[in-house]
């Protein structure tokens, strides 16, 4: 086949949820060929600008072909980096079709071939397997970007890294461990995530607000090795920014923390009821039927994001004048029209964002502070299918 294989090696060492992030976040172009000892055709995912858009393995096509490769747990990968011609059938978003894919080989529904039937296919920057003790899946980040690590700093297992409510503006990254992430409840502390290698702990809120409060606390579970980040250095990189840009930052910063109150503070009867008084009288502006890809931000009144569960619609976020919403170029955060909806008030009035400014200004931040944006979509992604599966 032609093209120029870019890169290529053994899912023992880089498993296809790490692939996935790499292409991702290169936004790669091509096709990538999978080859396992136990079977006799070999698989093929096909990416256009780093986003899966059709694939083979055996007699399986698209969306099921890639599902059934995150079950190889051994055999080699090669990428080659070419145009593609492909008809795109598979309109899932990067980030979901990972989660949903490790989810299904932790539940047995994707059939594990290879050496050790008890291996995970790749550790998943993206986001791993569940984790058996918390029952919590674990979301990895980027590969780490060292520039702007001005100290490590070492945690033992059980010590409270940042406590909710308490003051403090400093930003780390992950560099080895597990640290887990809390809310407070009535009932006690209530696990909402565990993050791994290259995840941040703060957020680009942290760079805005000298007094900034923090939402959740953080745990280690085990040892955990952490970066702390120069603030000033970023600080600096996200003064440079547009008004639209900082303005699309803190609001996804903003999101992620409703979708958290929302899986903590919200009980299963308060979201039925809280569903059926949200779609009263109200308009619907983007669902499955309804797709636009643009981004909008919001001038007057509220807008609703929703998720769509067989069990009906699932209140996720409310956002305000200032909020964005719509379709991000770069990233891939799991609230695309295929898995959330969005509903508005009479009274929303919108202004269309320039996507192009906006991914132009992206493609000229340091690695840092990409990863920063990244891992806040990470987040809002995970967060989003967490409280999808409970309800």
């Amino acid at each position: 086949m032609n093209g120029k294989i870019v890169f290529s090696g053994y899912l023992e060492f880089m498993g296809l949820a790490d692939i996935f992030q790499m292409l991702g976040n290169n936004r790669n172009t091509g096709v990538l060929q999978l080859t396992n000892d136990y079977l006799p055709n070999r698989g093929q995912i096909f990416f256009k600008d780093g986003n899966p858009i059709n694939a083979i393995s055996g007699h399986l096509r698209g969306l099921n072909a890639i599902y059934s490769l995150f079950g190889w747990n051994d055999g080699k990968y090669e990428f080659l980096e070419k145009p593609i011609q492909v008809e795109q059938v598979v309109k899932h978003s990067r980030m979901q079709i990972v989660m949903d894919a490790m989810r299904m080989v932790d539940e047995g529904k994707i059939k594990r071939i290879g050496s050790g039937g008890d291996k995970q296919p790749g550790k998943g920057k993206a986001m791993s397997s569940n984790n058996k003790k918390g029952g919590l899946s674990v979301v990895k980040g980027p590969q780490i970007d060292y520039t702007y690590i001005i100290e490590e700093n070492l945690f033992r297992n059980g010590e409270r890294i940042v406590k909710e409510g308490h003051y403090g503006n400093w930003i780390w990254v992950i560099l080895s461990g597990l640290v887990e992430v809390s809310r407070e409840t009535p009932k006690g502390p209530l696990p909402v995530a565990r993050i791994g290698e290259g995840c941040f702990i703060g957020t680009i809120a942290s760079l805005v607000f000298r007094e900034y409060a923090r939402t959740a606390t953080a745990t280690a579970v085990g040892d955990v090795h952490l970066g702390l980040l120069d603030i000033q250095q970023l600080a600096g990189e996200y003064s440079c920014l547009s008004t639209d840009f900082k303005k699309l930052l803190l609001s996804l910063c903003g999101r992620l923390n409703k979708l958290n109150d929302s899986s903590v503070g919200l009980s299963m009867r308060e979201i039925k009821e809280n569903a059926a008084a949200l779609m009263k009288d109200k308009k619907m502006l983007l669902n499955k039927e309804k797709s636009v890809d643009d981004l909008f931000l919001i001038t007057a009144g509220e807008i609703y994001v929703v998720g769509q569960t067989p069990k009906g619609y699932l209140p996720l976020a409310t956002l305000n004048r200032n909020d964005v919403f719509g379709s991000v170029p770069f990233i891939d955060m799991g609230h695309d029209p295929q898995y959330t909806a969005v509903i508005a008030s009479k009274d929303v009035k919108v202004d269309k964002i320039n996507k192009d400014n906006i991914k132009r200004e992206y493609d000229h931040l340091t690695p840092t502070f990409k990863n920063l944006v990244e891992n806040v979509g990470s987040c809002v992604s995970m967060t989003t299918k967490i409280a999808c599966q409970v309800h």
